[in-house]
């Protein structure tokens, strides 16, 4: 199971995103819109990656970034901005493939 989650600020978005990671086989994904929520999510799951949606102030993105990074080097953190529906699942399997795993930009 690949678990993922996604932060972003904007709820209609979130919870698009969420539900299209859910459609997929064996991928378990959760939406938040709150840095201490996220954080408090990544402390109870272990999650393969983190999706940092559009909208999240840059001094949030960075501090996020940092706290995923030192708290679980090995989880992929991928900026996510939309698209085609396509374009969610090809980013996140692209990022899953990739064995670098701190913070792409793809």
């Amino acid at each position: 199971m690949i678990k993922i989650l996604y932060i972003g600020r904007h709820e209609d978005i979130l919870q698009t995103v969420v539900q299209l990671i859910n459609k997929e086989e064996n991928w378990f994904g959760i939406g938040t819109n709150t840095n201490a929520e996220a954080m408090a999510l990544f402390e109870v799951h272990n999650f393969d990656m983190v999706l940092m949606g559009c909208g999240i102030e840059p001094e949030s993105e960075s501090y996020l970034i940092s706290y995923f990074i030192l708290n679980r080097p090995e989880t992929k953190i991928v900026q996510h901005f939309g698209g085609e529906n396509g374009l969610l699942k090809n980013q996140i399997i692209h990022a899953l493939s990739n064995e670098l795993p701190l913070w792409t930009n793809t």
